[in-house]
């Protein structure tokens, strides 16, 4: 995992540095400085030649903070060269800058910057000086500044980033564009940690006794050489120190080393699902008692297994994997997520019944993955959704790297990522288009699976494999050398394979909502898990004029939609009953939650389905009772063909003949008034926060309008500003940096941010014709 991103030493880092909040540990002040580099860039989409050199002049161009995706604040256009992958927003080249100064005391400090991602083909220069091109967005990486550096009062260095998205189509979904994660500067001494230099297994756990594994990597880069000492300390969840290991080491000049030391920890608290209890380990170097660097990691204590039999065990409980994909987009916001995004989308899929997550189909943002650690989810993080061969609508993507930048990027990722708890098993691949049946195609895979055993012999490598049958990866030798195999689709072929060879590991690594692939899970103890398609809508894999992709779970706004609710049905483990009807009469027309027609006049046959785990379901229309159902065998709807009439359609469910959930579907009149709510009542002026302001639209009596569609205009005033709008219409085309959205199924979003540390935030929203509503945040 990566480095804490607070400290108790500034080293004077002036200017534009924004330092983090102190914090201590066991009453140990941290050495080593990571800063906050995300204040106070320039930007200008377009290219400009000299834009590299440090006396350039940027007066003139726009003032932000990243993360930054400027794709996601262009308007939607069919000629847009990313085209039906990239969502039809724009591409090109931006350029980022930033000024800074540093004292003269620290000049001889190891000064480094660490990007978590720069969308894409990036190249940074310091001074003038070009540090690197990474051509992968995705990827986390780190350039040392320390040689080119100016210290001293009245110095200035300048840092300068060109994001090229100019070549399209690069991606069969949407990328976004320019610094959209992080940014850090670190200072180090010169002998220091080596970057994601701590490594940490806990596979011998219990919950009567754990040996934890550190192995640190510690590099010199002075010019003699040094003994250094390697005292690490383990932290419980609530910050005490447990247990100390140290060790001794010469390290010659300019060489690495690694210390490995085992810990034992008697009657630890084991991460889990239920209780995600995370340690820490704090490792310091001292050269002659003087503690010279430190770094804080985070893990969690557990021990996991694939077995070809029963699947997924974690601390010896075994369980199914209830997984989805999710892309890196956050909506409205682009590739620039806010944590409270995740937050709110994990807290959701929780709700449906959701315990896994595949990162599909490419790195994703360390911070996602603290989150996942936070909240009890397991991962499967995933590499690539191309190798050499290319893909429709994304012909000119990492297929053109791959064989030059493979090594490196996986490197980077499994390093950065390895100490995270939730992850336990790699994929190295999504539908891979190269020839897997050539001796070429088995040693793509057994490089990059090897490659992972190296830097994490912990977990197990995985692919998410593609038409098998056409392949013969199940008949070539291939599916053997897989530490698990995973398919995607097909249920029916993965289930064969395993009937015919019990010895392997399998795993759905992309699967769809409907009831059979549902049961290939259910009923079958050998496999895994499962991971849906998707979790939420995502921008882009959608033809003209939708701009987004619908198979997800839940709408971009976070709306339910007819598959979540039916999944809860099947996933959760509360009672849960919830109605649907065709949308047009006699049976035509999607499923929808609501007992609203479009057209009174036209609709009277409703086929309604009531999704629930309950044993009985009975149906009112009314009052009138239409009759009870019980659980099928095969966990199906229940349905029943129903005369419509306006009023209220309620279903019950029962559990040994008691009513233990309910669920009501009213008719709406006239829409009369806008109603407000938010997910949360404080926010912190902190660009990973926000709250989302919802506005529905409802009737005279309080009921929803589902097929409301007015213009809602938002005002705000207060401590705050609205930084998208949204309503999850994968066909509306409304600019997303606005103030203003049309409601789509009666309701629209708002995502609200702080920008003073105190104070208060009111919202309003008003509509033509409408009763307008209003809310307030508190900003602390």
């Amino acid at each position: 995992m990566r480095n804490t991103k607070n400290t108790s030493k500034t080293l004077a880092l002036t200017v534009s540095l924004v330092l983090m909040s102190a914090i201590s540990f066991a009453q140990n002040a941290q050495v080593r400085v990571i800063n906050n580099f995300d204040k106070n860039w320039t930007f200008i989409q377009q290219d400009v030649s000299d834009a590299s050199k440090p006396e350039f002049n940027d007066s003139k161009w726009r003032k932000l903070d990243v993360p930054h995706d400027w794709s996601i604040e262009g308007a939607y256009d069919k000629a847009n060269l990313t085209g039906r992958g990239g969502g039809y927003l724009p591409s090109g080249i931006g350029w980022y800058r930033k000024s800074f100064s540093l004292d003269e005391a620290i000049a001889k400090k190891k000064i480094t910057i660490e990007f978590d991602g720069v969308m894409a083909n990036s190249d940074v220069f310091i001074n003038g000086f070009h540090l690197g091109k990474r051509p992968y967005g995705y990827i986390s990486f780190t350039y040392d500044l320390t040689k080119h550096l100016n210290f001293g009062k009245g110095k200035t260095n300048v840092i300068a980033v060109k994001a090229d998205n100019t070549v399209q189509p690069a991606s069969r979904y949407y990328t976004g564009a320019g610094i959209y994660r992080h940014v850090r500067l670190v200072a180090t001494d010169q002998v220091h940690i080596e970057n994601w230099g701590v490594y940490i297994t806990t596979d011998d756990a219990t919950a009567a006794k754990a040996t934890i594994k550190v192995q640190s990597s510690v590099i010199n880069e002075t010019a003699k050489a040094t003994q250094v000492t390697i005292e690490t300390s383990v932290l419980d969840p609530d910050g005490k120190v447990v247990k100390t290991a140290q060790a001794k080491q010469s390290v010659a000049a300019g060489k690495s080393f690694q210390i490995k030391q085992d810990i034992i920890v008697a009657n630890p608290k084991l991460w889990n699902l239920e209780s995600p209890s995370l340690y820490k380990t704090l490792t310091k170097v001292s050269i002659a008692g003087k503690v010279i660097d430190d770094q804080l990691n985070t893990f969690g204590i557990r021990a996991f297994k694939f077995e070809a039999a029963t699947g997924f065990w974690l601390n010896g409980k075994n369980f199914k994997l209830k997984g989805v994909c999710l892309h890196h987009d956050g909506g409205a916001v682009g590739a620039a997520v806010p944590l409270a995004i995740w937050e709110s989308r994990l807290k959701q899929l929780k709700e449906v019944g959701v315990n896994a997550i595949r990162t599909a189909h490419n790195p994703v943002a360390p911070e996602f993955l603290d989150l996942c650690d936070q909240m009890g989810f397991v991962v499967m993080d995933e590499t690539f959704d191309t190798w050499n061969s290319a893909k429709n609508n994304g012909e000119r993507g990492y297929n053109r790297f791959f064989t030059e930048w493979w090594e490196r990027d996986t490197r980077d990722m499994v390093m950065r990522d390895r100490n995270h708890p939730s992850i336990v098993i790699y994929s190295v691949g999504n539908e891979i288009h190269d020839d897997l049946n050539s001796p070429a195609g088995f040693k793509k895979y057994t490089d990059q699976q090897d490659l992972i055993h190296q830097l994490d012999p912990s977990r197990p490598v995985t692919m998410a494999l593609f038409r098998p049958a056409n392949s013969k990866v199940y008949t070539n030798g291939f599916a053997e050398i897989m530490d698990v195999v995973g398919q995607n689709y097909r249920e029916n072929e993965l289930v064969a394979l395993h009937k015919q060879k019990p010895n392997l590991k399998v795993i759905g690594t992309e699967n769809t909502h409907v009831l059979v692939q549902y049961l290939a899970l259910r009923d079958n103890p050998f496999m895994a898990g499962q991971f849906l398609w998707t979790g939420y809508d995502y921008l882009g894999e959608a033809d003209w004029p939708e701009v987004t992709n619908n198979q997800g779970l839940f709408d971009r706004a976070g709306n339910w939609k007819n598959q979540s609710l039916q999944r809860q049905s099947w996933w959760a483990e509360k009672p849960i009953v919830h109605i649907v009807r065709r949308e047009d009469n006699a049976g035509a027309g999607a499923w929808i939650n609501n007992w609203t027609p479009t057209d009174f006049d036209t609709y009277d046959d409703a086929k309604v389905a009531v999704y629930s785990n309950c044993d009985e379901v009975e149906l009112f229309l009314n009052d009138k009772s239409l009759g009870s159902k019980t659980k099928p065998a095969d966990d199906s709807p229940r349905l029943w063909d129903v005369t419509f009439e306006k009023g209220t359609l309620k279903a019950v469910g029962k559990n040994k003949g008691k009513v233990v959930v309910t669920e009501e579907l009213k008719t709406a009149g006239k829409p009369a008034k806008i109603v407000l709510s938010i997910d949360k009542t404080q926010i912190k002026n902190n660009w990973d926060d926000l709250s989302f302001v919802t506005a529905k639209i409802y009737d005279a009596d309080g009921n929803l309008c589902p097929n409301a569609d007015e213009l809602v205009k938002f005002e705000i005033s207060g401590a705050g500003y609205i930084t998208a709008v949204d309503n999850g219409n994968v066909a509306s085309h409304e600019l997303y940096k606005a103030k203003e959205r049309h409601a789509y199924r009666g309701s629209c979003i708002a995502f609200v941010k702080a920008n003073e540390p105190n104070g208060k935030i009111t919202v309003k929203a008003t509509a033509e014709g409408l009763e307008s509503g209003s809310i307030n945040i508190e900003v602390k």
